[in-house]
């Protein structure tokens, strides 16, 4: 008997990926029975307003070069709702000056100096090019993202872009990010290439043959944030249970089946799919799977706050683009800046008075910028842009969202964690995980890990073992621009 199909199946997290669990688990037959214990689904995703408009004060665009989120939104009635950005045209603060962002670049890592001519200067340049002279360099299982790009390109590359590229993603330091888990396209190539330079040429090369077209990112009308409402909604529909405030307490084997308590009640579930940030499944797998547990209990998280602002469009103005990114070694506080209004149309036009501004601060270990009240990250982020933009206005409105270990690490090693952590899950029949912490922090990412997950417990081992081999990129780096 396949509990994906045919039993009681129980979702414990109300994020993205379990919420996608739960609407696969009912497709394929399945009762399903979603735990959640805060107040509200979504998890980091989060639809809210400011001054009246729509946006998002969580993640806000999705890789739309993948099937799976696309196709989930699809799925849920929000096809005719997905928009691409309306300017793709970003920047790079860095040097003073706000500088275009390059093309031509995998994650930061150019095919050619020239592609970041305007952005490095000329001694970073000419570091670049001596990488097709150098020795091949052994990648071997794992390799940190900043330190071997560095070895080969030179440490201003890795400063200069893949840095605050990585560092938009998870928030983390790419000297230490697996090259791996975070970028495995280029991890691949690295491991079949003599030189860095060649590796980044032939994923370029793919792309031109793959003749991609469509947009890199979508969103969603109305926010991204819309995206999980929307499915729980498909979920209950079908005949599944979503219950809030209902944390899970403990989870034991129960027969051929599981054991779910969750405050006063007791659910008996023929299969579960603990789908929660990895502090919290490991406390929930300690009884059960205590291997599995000790593995999770090591991932580490960052930390990050957003700061979304409304000005009136006849105070000020921006620049033309969708926003910034910013290299820690510049020393500024914020870490990037999207010009919401400018960025995505729907939200331009729900007031053609007003334009947003989002401000993102706070990477790993870097916590004393996140102790700051409210009133004081504002004024951070109105210090940094008016220094980058020259924004001077008094904002009409502002919000500021604070994401506590928000988004996992990746550091060298990560994808074995990964892979020990499913050798454990795997010896418990009708148990399964998913969520950010394994194969990507993207949407896409997460809904496949949740994907996978429903396919193991009927059975289907192939999407895991695709993950774990090939972890998701979580954003684009340029190779086909």
């Amino acid at each position: 008997m396949s509990a994906a199909s045919t039993g009681h199946v129980v979702v414990i997290g109300a994020g993205v990926a379990g919420l996608a669990a739960a609407h696969r688990a009912l497709a394929r037959g399945a009762r399903v029975t979603v735990l959640e214990a805060t107040d509200r689904v979504g998890g980091k995703l989060l639809p809210g307003e400011i001054a009246g408009l729509r946006v998002d004060l969580g993640a806000e665009s999705m890789l739309a070069r993948r099937p799976e989120a696309v196709g989930l939104a699809r799925e849920v009635g929000l096809g005719d709702r997905l928009q691409p950005p309306t300017t793709a045209t970003a920047s790079i603060w860095t040097r003073d000056a706000l500088r275009p962002m390059p093309k031509g670049h995998v994650m930061g890592v150019p095919g050619t100096a020239a592609a970041l001519a305007g952005l490095l200067s000329a001694e970073g340049l000419a570091r670049i090019e001596r990488d097709a002279g150098l020795p091949p360099t052994e990648v071997g299982d794992d390799v940190a993202v900043g330190e071997y790009v560095a070895a080969r390109m030179g440490r201003e590359v890795v400063d200069r872009l893949v840095e605050p590229l990585l560092g938009g993603v998870y928030a983390g330091d790419a000297y230490r990010l697996s090259l791996r888990s975070a970028v495995p396209q280029l991890y691949q190539a690295a491991r079949t290439h003599d030189t860095l330079t060649a590796a980044v040429r032939s994923l370029q090369a793919k792309a031109a043959e793959a003749g991609q077209t469509g947009p890199v990112f979508l969103g969603i009308e109305g926010g991204v944030g819309t995206l999980p409402l929307a499915v729980a909604d498909a979920v209950r529909a079908r005949g599944g249970e979503i219950l809030t405030r209902t944390p899970v307490s403990e989870l034991r084997r129960d027969g051929t089946g599981w054991r779910v308590t969750a405050g006063d009640r007791t659910l008996h579930a023929d299969a579960v799919v603990v789908a929660v940030p990895a502090p919290a499944a490991s406390a929930l797998l300690r009884a059960e799977a205590p291997a599995a547990a000790t593995e999770l209990a090591g991932v580490e998280y960052a930390s990050m706050a957003l700061i979304t602002l409304a000005y009136r469009r006849a105070d000020a103005a921006l620049p033309e683009g969708s926003g910034f990114l910013v290299p820690p070694v510049d020393g500024r506080t914020i870490k990037a800046a999207t010009f919401a209004s400018q960025k995505w149309g729907w939200v331009g036009a729900e007031d053609p008075e007003l334009f947003v501004v989002r401000t993102s601060v706070g990477r790993h270990h870097e916590t004393e910028i996140l102790q700051r009240d409210d009133t004081g990250l504002v004024q951070v982020a109105r210090h940094d842009l008016r220094a980058a933009t020259g924004l001077d206005a008094e904002p009409v409105a502002t919000r500021v969202t604070r994401w506590t270990d928000g988004l996992p690490q990746y550091p060298v090693g990560h994808h074995a964690r990964v892979a020990r952590v499913r050798e454990h899950i795997a010896k418990l029949p009708g148990l399964a995980v998913c969520g950010a912490q394994y194969d990507g922090v993207g949407i896409p990412a997460c809904i496949a890990s949740a994907y996978a997950a429903v396919d193991q417990l009927g059975g289907d081992l192939a999407g895991v073992r695709e993950l774990t081999a090939n972890p998701v990129q979580s954003l684009h780096g340029g190779a086909g621009e």
